[in-house]
């Protein structure tokens, strides 16, 4: 899938390209799963022109999950055969993985786990990198109370298992259908919107002492029941740096995605998926991303 330009969804087109060439230290994977996240549509529009550059046509897509079918020269991790998954960000914008191939550097690749599916190995590069990033950059502890700001989306989801895992606290902003969700994981949901700080402060009257931003726009809610002392991290708004927080944007590591993966294989984290389209489906895939999932969507790229 492919688009020549920057646009809607709608402008992807299903084409034929050439199969990526595969240089030393790269893997060529045959493309079982792809999994849609926002950054794909937001890319798509030109909204990170600034930022990465694009060569058209475009291909979109960095999560991917599939099988190697080649290996470049001196790449000895890994074979032909092998389960694996990545999250392909790549320096330029334009060999992604909504295809059948892609190829990708051997350090941002790893081994997918037998007992874990294709699409739950797709539906986590992205979103578990950025969730076990975040908590990194904020040193979380089992001594923190950390509120999550969107905790029921995509990344929001797996860094609530991640941070209660660790031993924290956990207190989850999400509408009202997605509190029981929470709940069940152990987090202590609240409502998002009007008198969100009320909210919390009614569960930790002293304030919170670590805040993740997986939404934007919120800085002042989280200035807002942050404790002294406390820390705050954002991966949708980069003003969080002028306000004592920092702006997260994960890098691609496969030995990282290895630990979740495992993780993933032993039954302690858990990736959801809502729904799976064709390959040629791609568009209403991105649609269906921007109007709310409740999970990750996938294009199967065998169909």
């Amino acid at each position: 899938m492919t688009y020549r330009e920057y646009g809607t969804p709608d402008t992807l087109e299903l084409t034929d390209q050439p199969t990526p060439s595969v240089g030393p230290g790269a893997v060529l994977i045959r493309v079982e799963r792809a999994a849609v996240n926002p950054v794909d549509w937001k890319l798509m529009a030109g909204g990170l022109d600034g930022l990465l550059d694009a060569v058209f046509p475009v291909i979109p897509g960095w999560d991917v999950s599939g099988v190697v079918e080649q290996v470049g020269p001196d790449t000895p991790e890994f074979a032909p055969g092998d389960r694996v998954a990545a999250y392909g960000r790549k320096d330029v914008v334009s060999g992604g993985t909504f295809a059948e191939f892609v190829a990708l550097p051997a350090t941002s690749v790893a081994r997918v786990p037998e007992s874990v599916s294709y699409d739950a190995a797709a539906g986590l590069p992205l979103t578990g990198l950025t969730a076990q990033r975040s908590l990194e950059t904020l040193e979380l502890t089992e001594e923190d109370t950390l509120l999550i700001h969107a905790a029921s989306g995509g990344v929001g989801f797996l860094a609530a298992q991640l941070a209660l895992e660790i031993g924290a606290t956990v207190i989850g902003t999400a509408s009202e259908r997605n509190h029981e969700k929470l709940r069940a994981l152990g987090v202590i949901p609240v409502t998002y919107g009007d008198g969100l700080a009320e909210r919390v402060r009614a569960v930790a009257p002293g304030g919170v002492t670590a805040v993740a931003d997986f939404v934007g726009g919120v800085l002042s809610e989280t200035q807002a029941v942050l404790a002294e002392g406390g820390r705050h991290v954002s991966i949708a708004d980069p003003t969080v740096e002028g306000a004592g927080g920092r702006w997260v944007w994960v890098r691609p590591d496969g030995a990282r995605l290895q630990e979740l993966l495992q993780k993933v294989a032993a039954g302690t984290l858990r990736v959801e998926i809502d729904r799976t389209f064709a390959l040629a489906e791609s568009a209403a895939a991105l649609e269906a991303n921007q109007a709310g999932a409740n999970g990750k969507i996938l294009i199967d790229a065998t169909r």
